[in-house]
């Protein structure tokens, strides 16, 4: 009897659970189209939300403002042609001659507007405040120092004065005033709402200066350090006079139609040379630079 239950209990195998295991198959980078899609119109998913019931959210397309500043400058300042060279008895003297009255006018409602705001705000001063502050900002450029340029110059005027100045060397120099600096004109407008005002004032200025940029490489590109040079620039000095904490700072520059050309900037290029040998110096060798060829242009 107990080798027939000996015998059942041998025969009684229990066979292992099967294990389920998780294994990733290829990634698929391509997902064939379904079937019957290629010649079915894509229909609109706002159209069908609505027809399902559902409220379709909609997209508002927002951009961040910066109210600190402009962005650009109000009405700018039209220099005259020739700069007071002209005769007031021509013809275009006395249409310039208008134009300044005019523009006159409305500097002076501009003027009490920021004096109401800015009690301390003075013509005669202010000329010279904002010497020193396009003196400081320059200055503050040419040594890369972005801390101190940020509470002399706008928003608007930053990117303008930084742009393309990677890996080049400024070296700028003010020399002396060739003229006085002065008030010619002046602008308050408001932004977003009414009280939110903005003072503008365009400076006179006539200097002296020096300008030499250099590029990555130490080569010369712009200007020349000895050779001074007579600028005549018309400076915009803006506040935001809403702000009880605002300063003066440099906004932009007038650059009249008349002005001359600037000077072309001199570019290093790289000439291909030689394929040297293992051992071989560049110097060793008489290679003589190839001259572009002459081409012949047709019409």
């Amino acid at each position: 009897m107990h080798s027939v239950n000996n015998a059942e209990a041998a025969l009684d195998v229990r066979l292992p659970l099967p294990i389920l295991l998780l294994v990733r198959t290829k990634k698929r980078y391509f997902i064939p189209p379904a079937v019957g899609l290629k010649g079915r119109r894509e229909e609109n998913p706002e159209a069908k939300a609505r027809a399902a019931g559902i409220v379709f959210r909609q997209e508002y397309f927002e951009r961040p403002i910066n109210i600190a500043s402009t962005a650009g400058i109000f009405d700018p300042y039209i220099p005259p042609e020739g700069d007071a060279r002209l005769s007031t008895l021509s013809k275009e003297g006395l249409k310039q001659r208008g134009e300044q009255i005019r523009q006159s006018a409305a500097s002076q409602l501009a003027i009490r507007k920021i004096k109401e705001q800015d009690s301390q705000f003075s013509t005669k001063d202010f000329a010279e405040r904002a010497q020193e502050i396009f003196i400081e900002a320059h200055s503050a450029l040419t040594q890369f120092n972005k801390e101190k340029l940020h509470s002399l110059v706008t928003e608007r005027c930053y990117p303008e004065m930084t742009r393309g100045n990677r890996y080049k060397t400024i070296c700028w120099r003010f020399i002396e005033s060739l003229e006085p600096p002065r008030v010619v004109h002046a602008r308050c407008p408001d932004m977003v709402t009414k009280g939110n005002l903005y003072g503008q004032v365009t400076v006179r200025m006539h200097s002296r200066q020096t300008l030499a940029i250099y590029d990555r490489f130490g080569r010369l590109m712009l200007g020349s350090e000895e050779q001074p040079k007579d600028v005549l620039e018309y400076l915009v000095i803006e506040r935001h006079l809403a702000n009880p904490y605002g300063r003066w700072r440099l906004h932009g520059k007038i650059v009249p139609s008349w002005a001359p050309a600037k000077d072309p900037v001199i570019k290093t290029v790289m000439i291909p040379g030689p394929e040297l040998k293992p051992g071989e110096e560049f110097d060793t060798l008489n290679y003589e630079v190839p001259k572009p060829k002459a081409v012949q242009w047709s019409k």
